[in-house]
């Protein structure tokens, strides 16, 4: 049996993002826990939102940690990043935290002074990549926070060869320094939903009786707008929806419906919790996602394991998380992703065969127990101090 390790997670997405790095955060969490000798301190700046922060129970080796409440409301918001960026620092010390783990591609200042161990994930460089995506002093922050953690890591950790390739030409730095942990989905995505299940999300969400569906914010980069315009090509019986974040581009993707005949077809989902997303996947009959550039897609993932052929799109990691049996189209291109659906939708020649061969697929990504290979990282960088 391994010496007992105290490790402290930055839990900020995990009590605040539904998806992306949340769903990330919380299934390793879950997992890490399930590991013998691992004790877990997850340290987010407030308790966030209740239904998320459920979503990983406290036991005798997982709790989390907040800072003291702010002490001025009108500055909350600025010590609570104070706290994430360096007061945090003092609680691992004080919590006798041997390995702080950033999720999120960054990592407090003062470990290595500190005596903590430090490993990074990076999920995307999109904000450098493709700036034209973000406010301008965000991409400087992101940048930033980066290149910081670059320079603290004692482990980098990318999660797709996409965004490992990234990390070494913008961040200048070895591919060998780079480590490759493929992340999965949470279980509930690899289990058929129920017939109850279907039907309380077909009433709640008053869902057609055919749809192609998309999960994630519903954002430019996102470029969901593709989809909206396949629609024209598509069968009349053929819906699309949403379902994500309502932003700004938002508005112009229904504008687009209203304008062109296609809005009756267009169901836009928001708030839609994470329990429900399995019996949403189930129902569809076709999963697209068309977004420019990812970090890995891990909505691919999830619609693969309940069963659903993908339509994605070239130009960053999607094929690399879909494998060779799910359909790409240009980014550009939405005659080619209405095509691209008509060659998926059910009854269509060896759609099944597809769906077979890519549930294959990601079994590599389950089989990857990223959550052992973080474990087997954070022993290795406590091993180093004994040599």
């Amino acid at each position: 049996m391994k010496q007992p390790l105290t490790i402290g997670l930055d839990a900020k997405r995990i009590v605040a993002n539904g998806t992306g790095l949340g769903s990330f955060g919380r299934t390793l969490a879950n997992d890490l826990a399930a590991i013998e000798g691992l004790s877990l301190r997850l340290y987010a700046p407030d308790g966030g939102r209740d239904e998320l922060r459920r979503q990983v129970p406290e036991r005798a080796n997982l709790c989390f940690c907040q800072p003291p409440a702010p002490r001025f409301a009108l500055t909350a918001g600025i010590e609570k990043a104070l706290w994430r960026s360096r007061g945090i620092t003092r609680q691992l010390q004080a919590d006798g935290v041997q390995v702080f783990h950033g999720l999120s591609g960054e990592l407090p200042s003062g470990l290595r002074r500190a005596g903590i161990r430090s490993v990074v994930t990076i999920h995307d460089l999109i904000f450098m990549r493709h700036p034209e995506y973000y406010h301008w002093p965000d991409t400087k922050i992101y940048e930033w926070k980066f290149r910081r953690a670059l320079r603290e890591a004692d482990r980098i950790v990318a999660i797709s060869e996409c965004t490992r390739r990234d990390i070494c030409q913008l961040g200048g730095i070895d591919p060998a320094s780079v480590h490759l942990i493929y992340q999965s989905c949470a279980p509930r995505f690899k289990a058929a939903a129920s017939a109850q299940e279907m039907a309380e999300a077909t009433g709640r969400y008053r869902l057609p009786d055919h749809y192609v569906l998309s999960v994630g914010s519903i954002e430019e980069r996102k470029n969901a707008l593709l989809a909206v315009k396949a629609l024209q090509w598509l069968p009349e019986d053929i819906h699309l929806v949403l379902v994500g974040r309502r932003t700004a581009y938002t508005e112009k993707v229904a504008a687009y419906a209203e304008k062109h005949q296609t809005g009756h077809r267009l169901h836009l989902l928001h708030g839609v919790p994470d329990a429900d997303l399995p019996a949403l996947y189930a129902r569809a009959e076709v999963f697209v996602y068309p977004s420019r550039y990812e970090g890995f897609g891990i909505p691919i993932i999830e619609a693969v394991g309940m069963g659903l052929p993908v339509v994605g799109c070239t130009g960053s990691c999607l094929e690399e998380a879909g494998g060779p049996d799910n359909l790409y189209v240009d980014p550009d291109d939405a005659q080619a992703m209405a095509h691209a659906i008509g060659l998926l939708l059910p009854g269509a020649e060896g759609r099944e065969e597809r769906i077979g061969r890519s549930r294959r697929y990601i079994e590599r990504f389950a089989n990857s127990d990223a959550a052992r290979q973080y474990a087997e990282l954070y022993y290795s960088l406590i091993e180093e101090l004994k040599n």
